[in-house]
């Protein structure tokens, strides 16, 4: 029970930050894509604070013995840049330029223009599971 409320408590401040930075307005990220139009720097603001506070956390992770809700780190362990990581992050960024959502601003986005939201985000995970099917990992 305490793993499912960390875990609501947490994407609950994630959602409300992804919809605070404008991340859920699809229109806003095609914007920030935008680098020879109209551009909009606004993401480039969102994107600097997320790594301000992802260096704090490496920094503190590095001096902890264990997380404060678990057993251990699941930290990577590859480092490797093999097909399938280029192929799958240009697949990201193509759909993340059409769509102007990714994963966790299209969960956001739900509760925000349901309809839009949903059906971006069924395609996604029927993608996802297509993936998965492919692979022989469903």
């Amino acid at each position: 029970m305490r793993d499912l409320l960390v875990s609501l408590v947490s994407g609950t401040i994630f959602g409300a930050g992804l919809a605070l930075g404008g991340m859920t307005d699809p229109a806003r990220v095609r914007g920030f894509l935008d680098i020879f139009g109209n551009w909009d720097p606004t993401l480039a603001f969102v994107m600097g604070g997320a790594v301000i506070v992802m260096a704090l956390a490496w920094a503190m992770q590095r001096r902890m013995l264990r997380p404060v809700f678990g057993e251990g780190f699941a930290l990577p362990d590859r480092s490797d840049i093999t097909l399938r990581l280029v192929g799958g992050s240009a697949l990201f960024g193509i759909g993340w330029g059409i769509a102007g959502l990714c994963p966790g601003p299209g969960f956001a986005a739900i509760a925000i223009a349901p309809p839009s939201a949903a059906i971006f985000v069924a395609a996604m995970l029927a993608g996802m599971l297509l993936v998965r099917l492919r692979e022989g990992k469903a």
